[in-house]
């Protein structure tokens, strides 16, 4: 099927709700004519009003000229029944998250509409192929998947069933350009792209908090410091834990239970007890007080002097320390070729995790006065004062302890003490978010470019995965993850068959 979907065409959005309602004024913007239906009495006319009087506060602002924002207004009416659907070139259903009300409405829409429109479906999770099932033409059937607030976000997903026609994924990949978007096609499996890849960032919090191992303020600092705008527990505290639960629960069913989509007992209470996040006043913060702000970062102590210094291997803290102990003239020793990363006094030693515990390698290596710290992603290594976790071996003093933390401080970031945890926060969160999206490719779900873009767009990731995974070493990762599969002996930590044969190409490579 090959369809020219210009801006003659009308467009017909059911759901007059916020996703609903945000449809219909991209649509307007883009010049096309409107109609918005809603089965609720009144709520399609109280949306319409609405869109109006959001467009007069954009003209008051001066992003929209005052006739145009009349005009954009105008070309939005509410349709009294589905009847009036007839004529649209294109419907785009944005109701209830439910699989049989959806089917039921579509089924409804193809007795109405002519044989050349499209029907869209702004499901976020439910098999476009599924819905597709049971209509006499799933050949025009498509995922149209916006996110929310609809004029902002740049993102959609443009999502294929079984069935769905690529003339009829074009033409929506081509409208979503045109209305200003940046489209992506993506195959219908469970989450698309960015509810599945994004999994692992409220997985891994979660999980350290089922260990004790960290407090959600920690986790969130940590992961901000690596240039993320939220960190996990303050996003799932926004979504609601009704909500990111409840997706969590279907990509987990969907994929027949597999260990790496496990829903946590931890949100599982949350949701129990009514604490929800921001709707419900409280989850893991209180509210509307401001999320918890991470404890002042002492002063930096100077390097001491005579101090005996030996640094090991390559990366940003290495390079950090050289030029501070340059700079104070403090002699040291390097060793580029080292098998592991970090710094070495007569007192102990401070590594970069390699996905082991520091108990354990503490005990493997001989080092009683051990520590790990965490890998730093953002550019650079982020500014003076960028939150890193660390971790001590139980059998580190707390001296060590001390001296370790102000070598990071030394190095320009904020030490966040956490609890002996395997592959600290950062780095067991973006290797796993990288695996998710080599998983993704290698069952064609999208390509690396459409994951990068779609993580950036769809959830304000600071990079893509494989921006990640180009920036840090696929062998670096697998290694990583083996630990964490060997640590916790479960199938959630494995490796991606596409991340391995990267790790082989890589090694051929050099």
């Amino acid at each position: 099927m090959s369809l020219d979907l210009g801006r003659d065409t009308t467009i017909f959005v059911v759901g007059a709700g916020i996703m609903g309602a945000g449809i219909a004024q991209v649509a307007a913007q883009a010049g096309h004519t409107v109609r918005l239906f809603d089965s609720r009495e009144g709520a399609a006319a109280a949306a319409c009003g609405k869109l109006a009087t959001t467009l007069d506060g954009l003209a008051a602002k001066g992003r929209l000229g005052a006739e145009e924002a009349k005009a954009i207004a105008s070309r939005v009416t509410s349709a009294a029944r589905l009847d009036d659907a007839s004529g649209a070139g294109l419907v785009v259903e944005a109701i209830v998250e439910n699989a049989e009300a959806k089917k039921g409405l579509f089924r409804d829409l193809e007795a109405v509409v002519g044989d050349a429109a499209v029907l869209a479906s702004n499901t976020s999770s439910i098999s476009i192929t599924a819905l597709a099932h049971g209509l006499k033409d799933p050949g025009r059937f498509v995922g149209m998947h916006f996110f929310n607030p609809v004029p902002l976000m740049k993102l959609v997903e443009v999502v294929s069933g079984l069935a769905t026609e690529r003339g009829v994924a074009d033409a929506i990949f081509d409208l979503a350009r045109r209305w200003g978007k940046t489209p992506v096609h993506a195959r219908s499996t469970p989450g698309f792209i960015v509810n599945r890849i994004a999994r692992p960032y409220y997985a891994e919090a979660l999980a350290l908090l089922h260990e004790r191992a960290a407090e959600p303020a920690a986790i969130d600092a940590c992961l901000r410091g690596a240039g993320f705008r939220m960190g996990p527990c303050e996003l799932m505290d926004l979504v609601g834990h009704d909500t990111n639960f409840a997706v969590t629960e279907s990509v987990f069913t969907a994929n027949f239970g597999d260990k790496r989509y496990v829903p946590s007992l931890v949100q599982r209470e949350m949701v129990d007890g009514g604490l929800l996040g921001r709707k419900s006043g409280r989850g893991f913060y209180a509210y509307p007080a401001a999320t918890p702000a991470v404890a002042a970062t002492p002063e930096v102590r100077a390097i001491p002097p005579g101090a005996i210094v030996a640094l090991h291997g390559t990366g940003v803290a290495v390079e950090r320390w050289t030029a501070k102990l340059a700079d104070a003239g403090v002699r040291f020793e390097a060793d580029a070729s080292s098998r592991w990363n970090g710094l070495q006094t007569v007192n102990g030693e401070l590594r970069l995790t390699d996905g082991r515990m520091a108990a354990q390698v503490a005990a493997e290596e001989g080092v009683r006065e051990l520590a790990l710290f965490d890998i730093a992603v953002a550019p650079d290594g982020g500014a003076p004062g960028t939150p890193l976790a660390i971790s001590a071996s139980a059998s580190a003093s707390s001296a060590w302890r001390d001296e370790a933390g102000q070598w990071l401080r030394i190095a320009g970031w904020a030490p966040q003490p956490i609890g002996d945890a395997p592959g600290l926060v950062v780095a067991r969160t973006i290797a796993m978010l990288v695996n998710e999206a080599c998983d993704a490719v290698l069952q064609g779900v999208c390509t690396p470019e459409g994951a990068d873009q779609a993580m950036k767009l769809g959830v304000n990731y600071p990079a893509g995965p494989f921006e990640w995974l180009a920036a840090w070493d696929a062998n670096t990762i697998v290694a990583l993850l083996g630990r964490l599969d060997a640590h916790y002996r479960g199938e959630r930590y494995r490796a991606s068959p596409e991340l391995r044969q990267r790790a082989w190409a890589a090694q051929l490579g050099r």
